[in-house]
């Protein structure tokens, strides 16, 4: 069956009619975004905002070089001379500003948009399945979760009216939609049936003002589920509740853990200084290099020769002093700590972590051509596939070996690792041993059960039926109208 919208064309391998082996096409590949904030243009303000010691509006050649000297001796507590990537992405962590969280969580001062754009959902709605593979057992209802306190995705407002209409077209749950973490209470989950994190990044569930609150939010979660209730998590559900092991969280976004968490806004900065200042290969910044690194900056900030350079000027011209972030760096995912594919991460909400069934390390950028092999063939959440292989073009997740096992979790789909490209497999720092990557996954947690998908950050991906039609199985699963084998696939 050949599935199009105006951007991508699906191609749906049908049944068994057609030649074994061949590849599903599920869209065709489009042009990245040009970033997504908080990069090199979004750490310049910081940075200038540290570095202007007099609070003048301009810095100077001395201002930059003292503001180096001082990260090396935040950062340098046993007076080494010279700084480490990590210790000195600590540094800039502590000196770099702080954002103020926002009240509608998020990237920003502004609330998390709540409309999806019209043409998406009109796609979206053209794709939705026919109908549920599974008779409901009795009337569902499902909560979506749509609050995002780090890295803020455009895709859900589509994401979370992708729920509510495949809901209403099968028949299979009723659907709402809440932005607020408060929703997530014992009282109010007791008329609900599943939840469905749609892309919560960070802290999604805390109060930072009220640890009573946050703690109640918490538990009325995990008691949910292990009562007997559904957990669903599509993409960034499973970016949330990790941060920087030993270091800050959230310096990049508002709230503790999640995408913010993966080294702070310090981290990709780091990565760059260490790659454009480190001339004898060390692994290391020493005073010498770091007094070199800033006449270097200067040098290329202050175009003019006029020994100052301006806030405005500063910020225009900040990506001209940095590198292109090494290999793998990009989102702030690996270290140089993380042999073996297990990254400086730490969970910040175990039973979370545990329950979704990890937490991220790195991402390829969308839209990387990912090859997504078939676990569970035999799996009615598999069967849309037909047991055949497929391509994709989205930013793929991957799970350090700490925080990924398949002996937690019943693998549906995975990438097909072999047949990534040497230069893409380049792109993430210290990859997993073994090579094993999942993408959708189910696992009981006490007498509930969890549901996740890793894609879904582009819009795209919700015009695409077959992965509708995975995302519809997979709720059914959750909430208990279709039964699947959850055992783990290792034991």
């Amino acid at each position: 069956m050949l599935f199009k919208d105006s951007t991508a064309t699906l191609l749906m391998v049908a049944g068994a009619a057609l030649c074994a082996g061949a590849l599903v096409a599920l869209e065709a590949q489009q042009a990245a975004p040009a970033g997504r904030g908080g990069g090199r243009g979004g750490a310049a303000t910081g940075v200038f905002t540290t570095v202007d010691l007099n609070n003048d509006g301009f810095v100077t050649r001395d201002e930059l070089k003292a503001a180096f000297a001082k990260w090396l001796s935040d950062g340098d507590p046993d007076r080494t001379g010279s700084l480490t990537q990590d210790q000195l992405a600590a540094a800039l962590n502590a000196a770099l500003p702080q954002p103020v969280p926002p009240a509608g969580g998020g990237r920003g001062a502004a609330p998390q948009n709540q409309t999806p754009n019209p043409a998406d959902v009109e796609k979206m709605m053209a794709a939705l399945p026919d109908k549920a593979p599974a008779k409901p057992k009795r009337p569902r209802k499902v909560l979506v979760l749509a609050k995002a306190a780090g890295f803020v995705h455009s895709s859900i407002p589509l994401a979370a009216k992708t729920v509510d209409a495949m809901g209403t077209k099968t028949g299979a749950w009723t659907t709402t939609v809440t932005y607020d973490p408060a929703a997530i209470s014992a009282e109010n989950l007791k008329q609900y049936d599943l939840v469905f994190l749609d892309s919560t990044t960070g802290a999604f569930l805390d109060d930072p003002n009220d640890p009573s609150a946050t703690d109640a939010r918490r538990k009325a979660l995990l008691e949910f589920v292990r009562s007997g209730k559904g957990l669903a998590g599509i993409h960034a559900a499973g970016d949330s509740y990790h941060e920087q092991r030993g270091g800050r969280s959230g310096a990049m976004t508002a709230g503790a853990g999640g995408r913010g968490g993966r080294g702070g806004a310090g981290a990709l900065l780091a990565s760059q200084m260490l790659a454009a200042g480190d001339k004898n290969g060390d692994q290391k910044l020493s005073r010498d290099e770091l007094n070199t690194l800033a006449d270097t900056w200067f040098d290329k900030l202050d175009t003019e020769k006029a020994g100052k350079v301006s806030r405005q000027d500063f910020a225009a011209r900040f990506a001209s002093v940095l590198p292109p972030a090494p290999a793998g760096r990009a989102g702030g995912g690996g270290g140089r700590g993380a042999q073996q594919g297990r990254d400086t991460q730490v969970g910040t909400w175990p039973d979370f972590d545990k329950m979704i069934g990890g937490f991220f390390k790195f991402h390829w950028g969308d839209p990387q051509l990912i090859t997504v092999k078939i676990d569970d063939p035999k799996s009615p959440l598999t069967a849309m596939f037909h047991g055949q292989e497929f391509e994709i073009h989205d930013e793929t997740y991957t799970f350090g070996m700490d925080t990924w096992s398949r002996t937690n979790l019943h693998i549906l789909t995975s990438i097909d690792y072999d047949k990534m490209s040497d230069a893409d497999k380049a792109k993430e720092d210290y990859p997993r041993a073994d090579h094993d990557y999942g993408l959708s996954w189910i696992r009981r947690e006490g007498k509930g059960r969890v549901f996740y998908e890793a894609h879904g950050h582009s819009e795209r991906v919700y015009a695409m039926k077959p992965m509708l039609e995975h995302v519809l199985a997979g709720v059914q699963y959750a909430l208990g109208d279709l039964k699947a084998d959850d055992s783990p696939s290792a034991k």
